[in-house]
């Protein structure tokens, strides 16, 4: 297992020292820093920003309103998750809804989430909330909806039932599909973040990428991107660090 996780980081590594090679040459033959920057001018201007104290208050704009979504996202996602796997009419009437909500995308909501709650903090959060519901909510029910039907019978044999079977027996088994709503649903947030920030205004990572598309800042549109990765990727790696450690999922694998 050890071996496996070593060979696994070495191939993340070698994808990444690859992709900043082929950054690295595409910039060499363009020639040119203001269409395509490279490497080095990106990570000097990244140095630069990240000793400046006003960037540092645009990464926690956008980390607070990605996060609140986040959580209130999972906090609306997981009890109609639970109601969907318990009643088949619930399953059948949301389905089609579920279908249409993903057809819709987040510079559609923006525009309406201005006219009902106006701007700042509280609008861009409800628009990164929406875009983490759905895949939370649906991983969740696929999660529950494939339990082993014989381990259920059996719990439900032993006198569990309610919250008895949903704490010890449903909840845990189903934290792996969960787990991997939350790591697609994290990385939707800072997107809707940016969206948001975008439409709305703030003082965010996305405002400042708007300033920087304006300018036709070309290096400082890669160092914010850059960031933005690293917040998606910072999340990605926590809910991962967090399936690690599960007693559970162990036990499952």
């Amino acid at each position: 297992m050890e071996l496996f996780g070593i060979k696994r980081q070495l191939a993340s590594t070698a994808g990444l020292v690859g992709l900043v090679a082929l950054w690295a040459s595409g910039a060499l033959i363009v020639g040119n820093q203001a269409l395509l920057p490279s490497p080095l001018a990106v990570g000097l201007r990244l140095v630069n920003d990240v000793t400046n104290p006003l960037f540092w208050n645009s990464v926690w704009h956008t980390f607070a309103e990605s996060l609140l979504g986040c959580v209130f996202g999972t906090l609306f996602a997981l009890p109609l998750a639970y109601l969907i796997y318990k009643n088949a009419w619930l399953s059948a009437a949301c389905a089609p809804l579920v279908s249409v909500s993903q057809a819709i995308p987040s510079v559609a909501i923006a525009p309406l989430l201005v006219i009902w709650i106006g701007y700042g903090l509280v609008a861009i959060s409800v628009l990164c909330a929406l875009m983490v519901f759905f895949p939370i909510l649906v991983n969740t029910v696929l999660g529950l909806k494939s339990l082993p039907a014989d381990v259920i019978e059996a719990a439900r044999l032993d006198g569990a039932g309610g919250l008895t079977l949903l704490a010890l027996i449903e909840a845990p088994l189903a934290l792996p599909a969960l787990l991997a709503g939350l790591r697609n649903g994290f990385t939707l947030s800072v997107i809707g973040a940016v969206v948001g920030e975008f439409v709305m205004g703030g003082q965010g990572l996305g405002a400042r990428l708007s300033l920087q598309s304006a300018a036709a800042d070309m290096t400082g549109l890669f160092s914010t991107v850059t960031v933005l990765c690293f917040l998606a990727a910072l999340a990605f790696a926590s809910i991962a660090a967090i399936e690690r450690h599960s007693q559970t999922i162990r036990a499952l694998r």
